[in-house]
C-alpha cells in the first residue's frame, strides 16, 4: 500500500469531521490552491482511503432510539455454516453492524430500533428463523457516552 503524506492525512482528517466541506474550503485551511486539493482527494478516493461519503443521522429523530448489542454464538462452526449465517444476517435491515469475533461469542451485532417491543418482534420473527444459532444474548444501551466514526490518523 502506498504511503500517503502529511497533506493527504490532513485532508482525510478534515473530511472525517465534515464530508460536505468544499475543496476550496479545504484548500484555504491547508493554505493550498483548490486544484491540488481536488487531485489529492480524488487520488485518496481512487486508492480506497475514502470508501464513501455519508450523512450520520440522529437516531432519536428518525425514531430509532433503542440500541441493542446482540451477541450470537453458533452451534456449528464450519465454513458453510458461518457463510450461511453471514449471508442471512446481512439481509436484515435492522442490523446496523455485524462483526465476526474471536472469543466466547461468534458474532457481535449492533441494532437500532424504535422500541423494546420492536426488538422482541425482530428476534421472534426474523433472528430466531436463522438456523444454527446456539446462543443469543441481548444487551440494551442505557446511555450512549460518545459515538464517533472518525479514525485517529
Amino acid at each position: 500500500m502506498e504511503i500517503i503524506d502529511q497533506i493527504d492525512l490532513k485532508i482525510l482528517r478534515i473530511l472525517q469531521e465534515n464530508s460536505k466541506i468544499t475543496t476550496k474550503e479545504i484548500a484555504e485551511i491547508l493554505n493550498l490552491s483548490p486544484s491540488p486539493v481536488y487531485e489529492r482527494t480524488r487520488k485518496l478516493e481512487k486508492k480506497g482511503y475514502i470508501k464513501k461519503y455519508v450523512a450520520i443521522l440522529d437516531k432519536k429523530l428518525i425514531q430509532r432510539p433503542v440500541t441493542v448489542i446482540c451477541m450470537v454464538s453458533l452451534r456449528y462452526h464450519d465454513e458453510g455454516f458461518i457463510d450461511k449465517f453471514e449471508n442471512q444476517i446481512s439481509g436484515l435491515n435492522e442490523v446496523q453492524e455485524c462483526y465476526h469475533m474471536a472469543g466466547k461469542v461468534d458474532f457481535f451485532l449492533k441494532i437500532n430500533l424504535q422500541s423494546l417491543d420492536v426488538y422482541h418482534e425482530f428476534v421472534r420473527i426474523k433472528l430466531s428463523k436463522i438456523e444454527n444459532i446456539g446462543m443469543l444474548e441481548s444487551y440494551f444501551v442505557l446511555k450512549e457516552m460518545f459515538h464517533t466514526t472518525e479514525y485517529c490518523i
